[in-house]
Parts: C-alpha cells; structure tokens; sequence
C-alpha cells in the first residue's frame, strides 16, 4: 500500500506495509542534481561533531507540522503517524540503502526470508529473544493475528490490497510462520518483510469492526509497541513523548528520550531547527534552504525521494451539488492537464528540483515508463479546445457551464504546508484563463486524512503518494477493487482495462514483462487520467550538528522514511 506523505503522500515498516503513503508533511526539493550536506564524514565514519563514539543519554527533538491520525501499524496511511511509528515498533525486517530486505539486530526477523522455488510460499522466522513492551513474548501468534486482520474487511485496513492474495497462513512454530498465496504476487516479499506487528494478546478480543476506533493506536498506556522506545504522551496538536523501552529486547538506543513536536507550518519548524529547538527536520522548504545550509550549527540532506505529486479527481457524483461531477469526461481532465504549466510549477515553486511526471512511475526507475505516456505540456490553446469538444460553454461570468451546471469544484490540501498553498494558488489562477472556478481549501492533515480523503469525500485534492517500497504496484490507488473503506482509491476511479493490467503486472517476477505492462497503463492514463501527475519531488532533510550516526546508518532519503534511517543507533552530543 501507499502512504499520503505530509508533503506529498506509504510506510516502510507499518503493519499493512503500505506500498503507498499518504505524503502531507514533507516539503519540496530534492530531485535535481543537488546532493547537498553541510555535514563531513571523519576517518571513523561518524558524522564530524564534539563526539566522534556513541555517548549514551539525552532527548532527540523531532519537528513536524501534522499531527498522527493513528499509531496503530495496521490504520497507519499517512506519514505523520508512520513517522512517529518508528520510534516504537520493529519491522520483520529492513531494507538496505539499495532496497534489498535485510536482517539488522533491531529487526523481528531471525534470518532472511525463505521464497520458495514457485514463489508463493514464504517462511518468516522470529527472534525468540523480542518482546513488547509489556514483557510478553512476540511470537508468530502475533504475526498471524495481524495478517489476519489486515486481510479482514470488516477491519477496514488500508493495506488489505497487499494481503488479499494469501490462501492460508500456517504457523509452524512458536516463531515460525508460512504464508502461501493463491498466485505468484512479485511485491509480496516487501509486504510479507516489512510487515509490523501488532500485539495479539492485547487486541485478539476487539472485534474487527471496532477495531479502527479502538484505544490501541490513539491513548498511549493502551498502545504496548515492540521497538526501542514506548509512547508515553500525547498533546494534540503539540507534541507526543516516547521514553527508552525499559523491556526492549534489542541493541540499547544511546537516546533516552524522544520529543515529537508539531509545528503550525513548515517554515515554523524549520526556523525551530535554525535555531537548535529541534534536532531532525524532514520538510525543509526550497525556500529556506540556502539559509539551512549557511547555518553552521546545521547539516542538510538532499537527495531524490520516493514520491509524486499529483491533483486527484473525485468520480462519485455524491460529492458535488446536484450529483454533477465535472470531471466525468476524460477530454476534461486532458483539458486541466494542458491547463497547468508544470514546467513551470518545477522551475518556480520547486526551484528546479523536481522531474514532470506523466504517470504514476518514477523516473530513473527500472520502472520508468513515462516516456510512454503523454506529454501534457502547458498549451491553454488546446485546452479551451478540448473543454468545448467535452460540451462545455462559457457562461456570462465567463465561467464554463454544461447541462445548466458551473465548472466550479473545490481543491483541498493541507494547511502548513507552504508548497501545496502555491500550487493551490497558481492552479487556481491557470484553470481560471480557460474558464474553470477552483477553489483552494486548507484542511488541517490528520482531520483531512480521516475525514476526508480516507472515505474519499472530496471533489479534488492536491496531494502526493510516497513509495514505501522499491517495487512499482500500485494497484491499491488506482482499481476499483479498493475502492474506500477497504483501500486507498479515495478518488473512485474506475477503468476495467487497467484492473486487469496492475493484477496483470505483479503476477509475474520477469521486470521486462511488468515493464510492458506498466507502459500500457502509462498510455491508458493519457487518455483516461485518474489524476494530473505532476513532478516527483524530494523533501531536503535537516538535523542539528549534536546528532550523530555512523556512516552505515547516515539517512537515506531514497527510502521512505529514510531521513530516519537506523535511528536506534544514532547518538547525540552536548548533554
């Protein structure tokens, strides 16, 4: 599954591994050719500071400008909680910088994952030394619970789209578990592998119905965790406290305490890093850059990040006036595609550190197909034509009218986050010239996540999705087989041709093939969109010259949640 990132739009160790997430904190950057840091590496390896040894002690400060939905593993869609997620949970396994699944000592795992030769049986073997934070052991019991769970409709996870192709779970062990599935399904190694567990002995009694609006995830003494740190605080709005794991089971963080604190924007925040209130900053705006890296307290991170931007159109005519939605007929998304001036957007907005998007498939991928899309360049031209071809006329405002209905509709996207509030901006002005009333709404993120874009009641949103794993289906965003509650395609975009291609590419592990495949679902969303693709972006990530890391465990912004990378053995200087 995908996460919507705070920025932008998955989460590399959620429950429901999402293979994408909703981004809605992360700011811009970070796709150019600009590989900055402010910060040396020293002959042992350590990022260059008063202390060149781990030194145990001391609080890590956090900055954000969205507060959590929810820190249950198996609801988490969102980076705001994803973020927090990792201070307190252990995956299975992690992915290193190449995107490889690994075994690390933190890690639930005991061994690699075992494939087996068809590539529909798995084998997941447990560290029989891990525990929660209420001293019971992990076990398979708990992989199974959550599994199970995740695939329970009545449930409503978002990642059910990655699980819904087990046929049976069976546990060999007390810390043995096989999972086989009814058809070779070639992301499920990062499904299966990243997979973060949940307690089953503290949830196996809440019925699954209930389960969303359980305590589990939303007060902290309800939430027992398995990682290096435990949730004791949470101050919507403010700030949420994780103190070291008194029954932690792996390698002791040399952190004792964890501050996540919640901004009002992201050049607050960034301003708080500036002047040493916070120690890790992951939205850093292109506008504020330069400034980070002249600040010699300072270190910055840019680098290309795994996610997208994009305006999402809503296909359930519930969601306007009069049950009319505008955007029924694809030559009127083709028309705001050549609407918009992305080129432009890039240039102006992003400062040149972005790539233009014609899909959903990143560029510089194994993946890449977008040359195989259309490319909408800026042309009011042709859309004004394309609107007139589609039935619209100007009305007497100058608004377009079709079947006695204005072309207005609301756009949403999240307050605090300064790049959205241009975009929001300048679209507004461009579908403007060729006649189209949009309206900018900011939306605080987490009521915007759950309230809006979760059962997908909206009439469009400018958003982005962060990719939690390297692997490039994304058949939970886009077919109507999830369809909300019981998936992510919010916008309910429907094309029967394109079902079948996303079930079509991840049935097989040949990349030529799935290659192919994803080149036709490139050309299919030219000409029926489900969105307008904007750029992939990256977010420039800041931290104060006190945090330390190895270079082995130095961030990897080119992983989801990478500007948090290994953060169990990073150290800080100047108690």
């Amino acid at each position: 599954m995908k996460k919507l990132s705070k920025a932008s739009m998955a989460t590399v160790a959620t429950a429901a591994s999402l293979a994408l997430l909703v981004a809605g904190c992360g700011s811009t950057g970070g796709n150019g050719s600009s590989n900055s840091t402010n910060a040396t590496a020293n002959k042992t390896g350590t990022q260059t500071g008063s202390s060149d040894k781990p030194v145990d002690g001391g609080t890590l400060t956090y900055g954000t400008f969205s507060d959590i939905v929810t820190l249950d593993p198996i609801y988490i869609a969102d980076t705001a909680s994803g973020d927090a997620s990792q201070f307190i949970f252990a995956p299975l396994y992690d992915l290193d910088p190449q995107g490889n699944l690994v075994v690390q000592p933190w890690d639930l795992a005991a061994e690699p994952l075992k494939v087996s030769n068809d590539g529909k049986t798995y084998t997941v073997k447990l560290k029989q030394n891990a525990k929660w934070s209420d001293g019971k052991p992990v076990t398979a019991d708990d992989v199974i619970f959550t599994l199970k769970t995740i695939m329970n409709p009545k449930a409503g996870s978002p990642g059910i789209s990655e699980y819904d192709k087990i046929q049976s779970i069976k546990k060999v062990d007390d810390y043995t578990v096989q999972v086989t599935l009814k058809q070779v399904y070639a992301p499920f190694n990062y499904a299966l592998g990243l997979l973060t567990p949940v307690p089953e002995h503290v949830l196996k009694n809440v019925d699954p119905s209930k389960l969303q609006k359980y305590a589990y995830g939303a007060d902290p003494s309800k939430t027992v965790t398995d990682g290096p740190w435990v949730w004791k605080t949470w101050k919507q709005k403010q700030y949420l406290e994780f103190d070291r794991n008194p029954n932690y089971w792996g390698p002791k963080p040399h952190i004792d305490k964890v501050i996540y604190k919640i901004y009002a924007d992201e050049n607050t925040m960034t301003q708080a890093l500036m002047k040493g209130d916070i120690d890790v900053d992951s939205a850093i705006p292109v506008q504020q850059l330069s400034a980070v890296e002249n600040n010699q307290n300072d270190k910055v991170i840019n680098k290309p990040g795994p996610m997208y931007e994009f305006l999402a159109f809503n296909f359930k005519a519930s969601n306007f006036p009069g049950n009319f939605d505008p955007f029924t007929d694809a030559k009127t998304r083709q028309a705001i595609y050549y609407a918009l001036d992305r080129q432009a957007m890039v240039k102006d907005i992003l400062k040149g550190t972005g790539t233009i998007m014609n899909s959903p498939f990143l560029p510089n991928t194994w993946y890449d197909v977008n040359d195989q899309a259309t490319n909408f360049t800026y042309d009011p031209t042709k859309a004004k034509q394309l609107l007139k071809e589609a039935g619209w006329k100007p009305g007497p405002d100058g608004i377009l009218q079709k079947d006695g209905h204005k072309f207005s509709f609301q756009l949403q996207y999240n307050t605090g986050n300064t790049r959205r509030e241009q975009l929001a901006s300048v679209i507004q002005q461009e579908l403007k010239a060729v006649g189209i009333d949009c309206q900018p709404k900011g939306i605080d993120f987490s009521a915007w996540v759950d309230q809006n874009l979760n059962p997908g009641k909206f009439q469009a949103v400018l958003l982005s999705w962060q990719m939690n794993t390297p692997d490039p289906d994304q058949e939970s965003i886009y077919s109507s087989k999830y369809f909300p509650p019981n998936g992510q395609n919010m916008g309910w975009y429907k094309n029967t041709e394109t079902d079948k291609l996303w079930v079509e590419g991840y049935s097989t592990v040949d990349r030529a093939k799935r290659k192919q495949i994803y080149g036709q679902i490139a050309k299919d969303f030219s000409q029926d969109p489900p969105y307008v693709f904007l750029y992939q972006y990256g977010a420039p990530a800041g931290y104060t010259s006190r945090v330390h890391w190895k270079a082995q465990d130095a961030p990897q912004l080119g992983l989801s949640y990478g500007y948090l990378y290994h953060v169990q053995t990073w150290w800080l200087s100047n108690q």
